[in-house]
């Protein structure tokens, strides 16, 4: 039943990018906030466009209705304006837990026929 019902809506804080400010010569933790909102328990993760410079901990975990979690986005050091850097995001995908599931992350969720919600957090890296 839990996968005919669309999952409900997220809040992430910051809402709409990343920012990470130079200088890039060192590691730098940016901390996300995810709100779920809706009114059923949703398994989440998180996916990077480049994985050698951004990580995300924890990179998934289950939040039960108007639960948040705090997320360490963080970027290793790199040569700024030597890599490329133009389509660096990450995503959040959720999904609703099956009924009477455990608040234990399962990637098969995502695997299946019900429905994934995604998205997008530009990443944005000032000089």
């Amino acid at each position: 039943m839990a996968q005919s019902i669309p999952p409900g809506d997220i809040i992430t804080q910051p809402n709409a990018k990343v920012v990470f400010n130079a200088p890039y010569d060192d590691k730098h933790t940016y901390h996300i906030k995810v709100i779920n909102t809706g009114g059923r328990r949703i398994g989440w993760a998180f996916k990077t466009t480049n994985m050698k410079r951004l990580g995300v901990d924890p990179p998934c975990g289950v939040l039960d209705p108007k639960e948040g979690v705090l997320v360490a986005v963080s970027c290793d050091a790199f040569a700024f304006g030597q890599e490329e850097t133009n389509n660096d995001r990450i995503t959040i995908e959720w999904t609703n837990t099956p009924d009477g599931a455990a608040k234990q992350f399962r990637r098969e969720w995502f695997q299946g026929d019900g429905m994934v919600r995604r998205k997008n957090l530009p990443i944005e890296y000032n000089p």
